[in-house]
């Protein structure tokens, strides 16, 4: 049976402009690894890139059969933020322009943000500015020990504004107004500790292995459920624990108990067996 996912995204040449900027790899089972493809220039955004990415995250949140995306830079490298090039047309060009193309790393962000599959950033080398921003907007980072973060914008007299949603959500707004406002660059110690990376490990053979474990921990996990469970947290978040949400939550969970992916989750549980969505994918 072949994958959804592997046949447009992997084995139909795309003969577009940014088409080489964005490698994206996919298993039979529905993992997929998206891969910022500018290692001569760290990963580095500019136009074309961050269109790319935008493309891709939009076409995986809406294709069949993604259980997982993974995001990672060639070259040893998850991005240095802007591309130098690219920041210095933009001081030349008017404030209309910078807002266009704000919008679209801002879009791009989104889009990554509402992949209903599991996100999980890859990070080793460096994740700078924007780079940061990718980081925080996946479900999960996980970094080696020697990656190095900042959010760096104020040492270019500039601040950090389209990633900051993402970036406030996961590491909270005194961490977020401390690192925004010194442009301190960190590792991946103190990432963890403030919650800007979920995990730590030791070098790229760890991080591969940590790929490989979470691939599989998540084909375990009902799909639907999987984002579900993304989307209730939404709801959920900041919220007071009143009637109101009270009603949401217990309709969540009597809609998942009567439907077909939890029918056949208990099943699977109390007939000792595995549930359909984690079967191995006939080939």
């Amino acid at each position: 049976m072949t994958n959804p996912i592997v046949d447009p995204l992997v084995e139909v040449p795309d003969t577009s402009a940014t088409s080489n900027l964005v490698d994206i790899d996919a298993t039979v089972e529905g993992a997929v690894t998206v891969t910022l493809n500018r290692p001569q220039r760290k990963n580095a955004f500019d136009a074309d890139l961050i269109s790319a990415m935008e493309e891709a995250f939009r076409t995986l949140a809406g294709a069949e059969g993604v259980r997982v995306v993974f995001v990672r830079g060639a070259g040893g490298t998850f991005s240095a933020g802007a591309d130098l090039e690219w920041m210095r047309a933009a001081a030349d060009r008017s404030e209309s322009d910078n807002r266009a193309d704000a919008m679209d790393l801002a879009v791009m962000l989104k889009q990554l943000w509402d992949i209903p599959a599991l996100t999980v950033a890859l990070v080793e080398g460096g994740a700078f500015g924007g780079g940061a921003g990718v980081a925080a907007a996946c479900d999960l980072a996980v970094a080696t020990a020697d990656a190095k973060f900042s959010f760096s914008e104020a040492r270019l007299g500039l601040v950090p504004a389209t990633i900051s949603p993402y970036v406030i959500q996961a590491i909270g707004p005194r961490q977020a107004r401390g690192l925004f406002a010194t442009a301190r660059v960190f590792d991946a110690v103190c990432a963890e500790r403030i919650g800007l990376v979920t995990e730590v490990v030791a070098d790229a053979a760890a991080l591969d292995a940590a790929r490989d474990r979470i691939a599989r921990e998540i084909m375990a996990c009902g799909p639907l459920a999987v984002a579900g469970a993304k989307e209730l947290v939404s709801d959920v978040y900041g919220r007071p624990i009143d009637h109101d949400l009270m009603d949401l939550t217990a309709h969540r969970i009597a809609a998942a108990r009567v439907g077909p992916e939890g029918q056949e989750g208990v099943r699977a549980f109390l007939e000792r067996r595995r549930p359909a969505w984690a079967e191995p994918v006939a080939e």
